[in-house]
């Protein structure tokens, strides 16, 4: 087992992976710029190292200063968390040829999943459901665009191959509109990601995201953790995540968990990561593959009792996983609330200083969080700033807890999204279950103006 790992990120899961080192005996290296030098996670860790200055380009993003740092202080092994520079494939390749481990996939695997276009192809191969659509990416050639599109039919979806996060995606409705969106997609997908190429999928009309947790090792074995719901979306970013997904059979399960192990063995494929479905009228239809840790892991953590973060260093020991298949069982509901720094109407950034600051408790409860009273929110980063997220026996009982959870929570000096959290989790769609990736979009402006009433009766 290693003896002290750089923790390559910051805020709450720089945190997390910080815990879960002690926890196992190993000391920490916390990178961090110059913004940054205050925050919890800096405090706790054996050692510190200011990497930089504020712009993520000139820290977080500074493969040579970060590789610098694991140098200076002799860690054994980088730790990416999510974000930054967790899945890319030339950082992986830079630190393992620096002598150090990468807790993460090996960087052809990480290569191989980050073109979508690839990726859909190793599903393909490997037995894993995808939504119909180009076989690979776009030809130059516009009547051959056109035979495409009829074949897969109208409504259809132009995506950037390198695209995330919501970018380098564009619907197109009728024919007479696709080479336009095809023209417009490739020249914002090459300004994005540097990388021009475009595919079609058949665009779903109400589909879930529903996304399986694995867990794979150096030595052949592969589990699924069982599955997410990560459908309350806005803009194509995730605000709730539950788990189990409501409405999934266990059959279901059984046979897309599989499918997603059996694809990982095939590829070889090395600590955690998420295969993410579109799920619309029974059917799952891969879309891509996060190769890293998720920001909504924790609804899993609870409702299977596996430390994936502990798993993940495990295997980067090169040790085989903890668990078989047959030790995965499911028991209860998770649901996770994201907390972002932004005012709840317009959804604007809102860094600042924090003034007053409680966090929820009791069974059931766990906070995921950097923050603390004084803390002060900088400008430069995400605005997340932790999670709560909730445990019972069944659904009803996670949800009811999160209302308490919420309604203790205090976050004074800024605004945050916490008014956003207590709508939904009162919204009787999201209460009855299996709403679709379109539902929170469509309800947004219901919902402000139930924030803005409330704001205005309180003042």
């Amino acid at each position: 087992m290693f003896k002290k790992i750089l923790i390559a990120n910051r805020g709450e899961i720089a945190l997390r992976i910080l815990r879960a080192c002690r926890e196992m005996g190993i000391k920490t290296v916390v990178v961090h710029s110059e913004i940054d030098r205050e925050a919890k996670y800096v405090k706790l860790a054996d050692e510190s190292v200011c990497i930089g200055p504020n712009p993520s380009a000139q820290s977080y993003l500074n493969m040579a200063a970060l590789i610098s740092a694991a140098e200076v202080t002799e860690a054994e092994a980088i730790h990416p968390g999510y974000g930054f520079l967790s899945e890319n494939a030339d950082f992986a390749q830079r630190v393992e040829e620096s002598g150090f481990v990468f807790i993460g996939p090996r960087p052809e695997t990480i290569r191989l999943m980050g073109d979508k276009v690839s990726a859909k192809d190793a599903m393909k191969e490997a037995g894993v459901p995808c939504v119909p659509g180009s076989d690979g990416a776009l030809p130059d050639d516009g009547d051959e665009m056109i035979k495409i599109g009829r074949k897969v039919g109208y409504p259809v979806i132009i995506k950037a191959a390198g695209g995330g996060g919501g970018r380098g995606m564009r619907v197109v409705e009728r024919e007479e509109d696709l080479l336009a969106a095809v023209a417009m997609t490739q020249a914002e997908a090459g300004a994005a990601f540097g990388n021009p190429v475009v595919y079609m999928e058949r665009y779903l009309q109400n589909p879930r995201h529903i996304e399986i947790q694995i867990l794979a090792d150096q030595h052949g074995n592969a589990i699924y953790l069982g599955e997410r719901d990560c459908s309350m979306q806005r803009r194509h970013q995730k605000v709730l995540e539950e788990a189990p997904a409501p409405g999934i059979t266990q059959e279901q399960r059984e046979r897309i968990g599989e499918s997603c192990a059996e694809a990982c063995r095939r590829m070889g494929y090395r600590g955690a990561g998420t295969f993410e479905f579109l799920y619309e009228n029974g059917e799952f239809f891969f879309i891509e593959m996060n190769t890293r840790v998720q920001v909504e892991h924790p609804v899993t953590e609870l409702i299977t009792g596996i430390d994936i973060v502990q798993e993940q260093i495990r295997v980067a020991a090169n040790l085989p996983l903890s668990y078989t298949q047959a030790d995965v069982k499911i028991h209860g509901h998770a649901i996770e609330c994201r907390i972002n720094a932004e005012d709840p109407l317009n959804f604007f950034p809102s860094p600042g200083r924090i003034t007053t600051y409680h966090t929820p408790g009791g069974p059931g409860v766990r906070v995921d969080s950097h923050v603390y009273q004084g803390y002060f929110v900088p400008p430069n980063y995400d605005s997340m700033i932790g999670k709560i997220i909730t445990y019972g026996d069944t659904r009803e009982q996670a949800i009811a807890k999160m209302r308490i959870a919420l309604s203790e929570m205090v976050v004074q000096g800024i605004s945050t999204n916490i008014p956003l959290h207590q709508q939904l989790l009162v919204d009787a769609e999201f209460i009855k279950g299996e709403t679709s990736i379109h539902y929170l979009e469509h309800q947004m402006p219901e919902i402000r103006k139930l924030i803005a009433e409330k704001t205005a009766a309180s003042q």
